[in-house]
């Protein structure tokens, strides 16, 4: 039965790349951010402690990558996870950090 899981290698290779970009400190700490709800680069930087110019260049890598969006507002431009799936992402990445790393961290 595991033959029925196995998919081709280009959409491996798709999937590979989409969790790379969660490998990043700052940009998952940025996604966390993000599901606690919408920010600007102002808000996300100064939250993080890293410039305005490190939280936008990894901004870009996630819109790239779809795991953010965003919108204008006036001059502003605000980041919002781009849909629920990331969220779950982050929230089974948690689940599983919690039930493997137990209380003793």
């Amino acid at each position: 039965m595991a033959q029925e899981r196995i998919l081709p290698e280009e959409e491996v290779t798709d999937i590979a790349d989409f969790f790379k970009v969660f490998g990043d400190p700052t940009r998952l700490r940025i996604l966390f951010l993000l599901d606690a709800g919408e920010a600007n680069v102002n808000t996300i930087s100064s939250n993080l402690g890293i410039s305005q110019s490190v939280a936008s260049q990894h901004l870009k890598l996630l819109r790239v990558s779809r795991l953010v969006r965003w919108r204008k507002d006036g001059k502003n431009v605000i980041y919002a996870l781009n849909d629920e799936h990331i969220s779950r992402i982050l929230d089974l990445g948690t689940e599983h950090y919690e039930e493997t790393m137990g209380p003793e961290v």
